[in-house]
Order: structure tokens, then C-alpha cells, then sequence
């Protein structure tokens, strides 16, 4: 009885330090729907309140009446799209190959894998502009999708590389006895038990990719081709001063994508992502 008393605090402790980490997730979110709905007046008053007085759609008018958002829009779901797929059609044979086969080489592949995800983008932006421009792939988004899976690729092998150790190597072994090629295995047996992983990592690869915004600023020039952060930095003005109603208006539309999805996917993507952190 002691032992369930002195729990009982604990876990109380516990659930309110999740309730106000939470709440500090969502803080910025929730101002940002509050302010993408209230008027011109409000916005500009010295004692902001939590929700409008009087909502309005005018900053979402605006907002479309000012930039080529459906344009812009359309360009990053077609990055995003382009490069999840890709990454998950290279990681997979990729991750399936380095989890299966130890050594010395594969270690330090993986090492190299975890190290690269510390280098910052300001590090590797300029012999990467020198790369794509040799290439003739400035300003086009087929080269800005290459970046995006170069760049999501390391993670993506590594969270896929735990999943292929969780699948028993005795089932590849029993598809080898009966006659199945390696190409064969991977994609009969071992992807259909991989489905929740690769969709965690195309997941992680579309929403890295639709929220990506330093590599388009510096690849992308032609207005037509810019991605949707990057259109969301027009509302600013020449001397730094946001249109704060259509920004936010703007903002809000833009985050509906990743939220959408991971609403829907959510468990799929909780069950690749503690599946890939299980060793067999």
C-alpha cells in the first residue's frame, strides 16, 4: 500500500510535466491559428488577446491575393513526393544489405551514417551549389530533390537498417532454400514486414522535405519554381516588417499538410519507429 501511495505522486508528476510539454508545443501553433483569423485592428493592438473578437478570412485572401500560393504549394508536395520516394526505394535495399552483413566495413559505415547528421547546412552549401551548378541543376527542382535525398538518406538507412534487424534472417533463409533470389526475398518477404518502417521513412523524408527551407532559398531563383517556405518570406517587407495577418494565414495553410498526415499515419509511424529501434 506504501509503495502504491508514494507511485501515486510520481506518476501525477509525470503526467503534469507531459501536460505542460505539450502545452509548450502547442503554444506557438494555437497563436499562430488565433492570429491568422483576427482583423487589422487586433493585430496592431498593444493587448493581444488569445482568440479574435471578430474572425475573419481577410488575411487568407490576402494571402493568396498577394503570392502564387497553390503554385508554390504544388511545387512542394512535388519535391516532397519525388523525394520520399526516392529515398525509400534506395534505403531499403541499402538498410536491408548493411543490417544483414557485418564487419569492420559496415560499422563504419553506419558510424559514418551518424556522424554525418551533425554537419550544418552552411557547411555543405557551397561545394554542393558548385556540384549542382556543373550539373546544370540550379534552379530546378529535379536538382533540389536530389539534395533532399541525399540529405534525408543517412537517417533514413539508419532507421531502416533497425527495423530489417527486427524481421527473423530464418525467413530469407527458408525463401533462399526454396529457390528465391536476393531481389526475389527482399521484395517478397522482407518488405511486406518492413511496410511499417518504410512508411515512417517516407514520412520523415516528405515532411523533411516540405518544411525544408535554406537549400530552396539558395537553388531556387525563378519565382515559378520557389517551394512554399520560401514564398512565405515575400510577406516581409524591404525592411524586415511582416504582413503579419496574411503570413500567418499563409503559415497556417502550409502546416496542414504534415499535420494531416501524421493524423492519419500516426500509428504506423510510432510502430516503424519502435520497431526500428529493436535488435533481434
Amino acid at each position: 500500500m506504501s509503495a502504491f501511495r508514494t507511485g501515486r505522486p510520481a506518476r501525477l508528476g509525470q503526467y503534469l510535466a507531459l501536460l505542460a510539454y505539450l502545452a509548450f508545443l502547442a503554444f506557438p501553433f494555437l497563436w499562430l491559428v488565433s492570429t491568422a483569423f483576427k482583423p487589422a485592428p487586433e493585430l496592431a493592438s498593444l493587448h493581444p488577446t488569445w482568440i479574435p473578437g471578430e474572425p475573419t478570412l481577410a488575411n487568407f485572401r490576402q494571402a493568396f491575393a498577394e503570392q502564387p500560393l497553390l503554385r508554390a504549394a504544388g511545387n512542394s508536395l512535388a519535391a516532397a513526393l519525388a523525394a520520399a520516394l526516392i529515398t525509400v526505394a534506395v534505403a531499403t535495399p541499402l538498410a536491408h544489405v548493411t543490417a544483414r552483413r557485418r564487419g569492420r566495413l559496415t560499422t563504419a559505415a553506419t558510424g559514418w551514417v551518424v556522424i554525418s547528421q551533425a554537419f550544418p547546412f552552411v557547411l555543405v552549401i557551397i561545394p554542393l551549389f558548385l556540384v549542382l551548378k556543373r550539373l546544370h541543376l540550379i534552379n530546378s527542382l529535379a536538382g533540389l530533390v536530389l539534395v533532399y535525398v541525399v540529405w534525408s538518406l543517412p537517417f533514413a538507412l539508419w532507421m531502416l537498417m533497425g527495423y530489417v534487424r527486427a524481421v527473423p534472417a530464418e525467413l530469407e533463409e527458408a525463401a533462399a532454400v526454396d529457390g528465391a533470389g536476393r531481389l526475389r526475398t527482399l521484395v517478397s518477404v522482407t518488405a511486406p514486414l518492413l511496410a511499417p518502417g518504410i512508411v515512417a521513412t517516407a514520412l520523415f523524408a516528405f515532411v523533411t522535405a516540405w518544411n525544408e527551407f535554406f537549400f530552396a532559398l539558395v537553388l531556387l531563383k525563378t519565382p515559378e519554381k520557389q517551394t512554399l517556405p520560401v514564398v512565405l518570406t515575400h510577406f516581409l517587407g524591404a525592411e524586415g516588417v511582416a504582413d503579419l495577418g496574411p503570413l500567418a494565414a499563409a503559415a497556417f495553410l502550409a502546416t496542414l499538410p504534415s499535420l494531416a498526415v501524421f493524423a492519419l499515419l500516426q500509428r504506423r509511424i510510432t510502430g516503424g519507429v519502435l520497431a526500428g529501434a529493436v535488435k533481434s
